[in-house]
């Protein structure tokens, strides 16, 4: 049976405030980065290498907390990420130096998997499926940006009070959302004495780090560093060879090899690194550096592009979300996914053929990506990762799909921006936007293998389809 109407809503109060607190972790600090350069005394690249610790970490905590939540108990290893972030955030406060500031953005960084957590514990107390499509797609909306006011009220604070204000807000923020988390988030521990199998997450851990490093490399501005990425890539293989050794040996293993097989895993991992891979660096990084371009661009400033750009997309991703995961009971989580996936790629064939040379085209790109990728498929990727999670190990695939997010954020960020032009006189942009709109493409037809998650999307008399059939 579901919740009451008052449990649900302070059940939501807590998630919500316990995600906007690592959203703001996110993207308030987008504006800030030069103000911490500035008052630290630091370069662009070492504040970067701040960033990198924090989405790093994020990456890398995912892939086992969620599963650590089914064994402990989702509600302290929530408020545990809480506690954690907020000494990060009070430590990044008071840093004196750009290496402490560093230490506290990798601390924060323990909080990546808050919103994939959430979901878990949403799915545990609502049982209808119309009803937590509506939550699922409200909590997942938070993590694509707080309809832009975060990154705007991140270069306020800075403006006038510093970059130390925005961490002081970040801290207070956590604050209230452990308090929160702590009176009104019931426990579910659907694990209880099962085993955290160490030496396999220390592997996999490794597997990814390892494929982050190499695409951080292959970012970075100057000469291609061949040899460390082709040393990352190799210690990446050999860390996965590891892992599937060690999963095939363990009496209790992170992830059974058989569950590795199902279609239900491999199919939404490869569509979410995909999905991920064509459209992450064009929002966040071609479509803002062609608008702030002088000649071949619009040469806008950065704080204006972000308000004509960035803004309209968070915003309109954040209304469209509740809705598009309240469809999906009903349309099919699968059908929603390819919709935002077409959706997206009319987007960027928008960009692609007016964009680059009028605004206001790219304003309207810009926006239907909001409704298409952030308010769509960004929200379907995250509810499928719970929804078709196995019942033995409900934690699992929330946190591997949280992998695959990082890991395709970071693909695109090596691979779109690095692309010449393909002849002269078409924009830089244009190659990457046309490989973006490519493998959007085969995002779209790797979602086809997605299987249909049953249990998500049709109520039966005895309650939810058992999970079983999701294989």
């Amino acid at each position: 049976m579901s919740q009451s109407a008052p449990s649900t809503a302070s059940l939501m109060t807590a998630l919500l405030a316990a995600c906007v607190a690592f959203q703001l972790n996110a993207s308030m600090l987008s504006p800030v980065l030069v103000t911490i350069a500035r008052e630290l005394q630091a370069s662009d690249a070492a504040v970067g290498m701040s960033q990198t610790a924090f989405f790093t970490a994020a990456a890398l905590f995912s892939l086992f907390l969620p599963r650590l939540g089914d064994m402990l108990g989702r509600r302290r290893v929530l408020l545990g990420m809480l506690l954690i972030m907020l000494a990060g955030s009070v430590l990044a406060a008071v840093a004196p130096s750009i290496a402490v500031l560093q230490l506290a953005r990798l601390i924060q960084g323990v909080s990546g998997p808050v919103v994939p957590i959430c979901l878990l514990m949403l799915y545990h107390e609502v049982k209808d499926p119309r009803r937590y499509g509506l939550l699922m797609g409200v909590i997942t909306a938070v993590n694509g940006g707080i309809a832009g006011i975060d990154a705007i009220a991140g270069g306020v604070l800075a403006t006038h009070f510093g970059f130390r204000a925005v961490f002081w807000c970040i801290a207070m923020v956590a604050a209230l959302a452990c308090v929160l988390v702590a009176r009104c988030a019931p426990e579910s521990r659907p694990s209880a004495g099962a085993v955290m199998d160490w030496p396999g997450v220390g592997w996999l851990v490794l597997t990814l780090a390892s494929l982050l490093w190499a695409l951080n490399l292959a970012a970075a501005p100057g000469p291609t560093h061949w040899s460390g990425i082709g040393g990352m890539v190799l210690l990446a293989l050999l860390a996965f060879v590891l892992f599937l050794r060690r999963e095939q040996r363990s009496p209790q293993p992170l992830v059974a090899l058989d569950i590795l097989c199902r279609r239900s895993t491999w199919a939404l991992l490869l569509t979410t690194i995909l999905t991920m891979s064509g459209v992450f660096a064009i929002i966040n990084g071609l479509v803002m550096s062609h608008a702030q371009q002088a000649g071949s661009g619009f040469g806008l400033a950065a704080d204006h592009a972000s308000w004509l750009l960035l803004t309209p997309y968070a915003l309109v991703g954040w209304l469209v979300g509740p809705w598009a995961g309240r469809l999906a009971p009903q349309w099919g989580y699968g059908r929603v996914l390819r919709w935002g996936l077409l959706g997206s790629m009319l987007a960027i064939v928008l960009m692609l053929v007016w964009g680059l040379y009028s605004l206001w085209w790219m304003v309207a790109a810009c926006v239907l990506a909001g409704v298409a990728y952030a308010g769509t498929a960004n929200i379907m990727l995250n509810g499928l990762g719970v929804v078709l999670s196995p019942p033995q190990y409900p934690g699992l695939l929330p946190g591997l799909n949280a992998g695959a997010f990082n890991l395709g954020a970071g693909l695109s960020f090596a691979v779109l921006p690095a692309l010449p032009a393909w002849q002269p006189g078409v924009p830089a942009a244009a190659s990457g936007m046309l490989l973006g709109l490519c493998i959007v493409g085969l995002a779209w037809l790797t979602s086809l293998l997605i299987p249909r998650p049953q249990a998500a999307e049709l109520a039966t008399a005895a309650g939810r389809v058992s999970a079983d059939q999701l294989a």
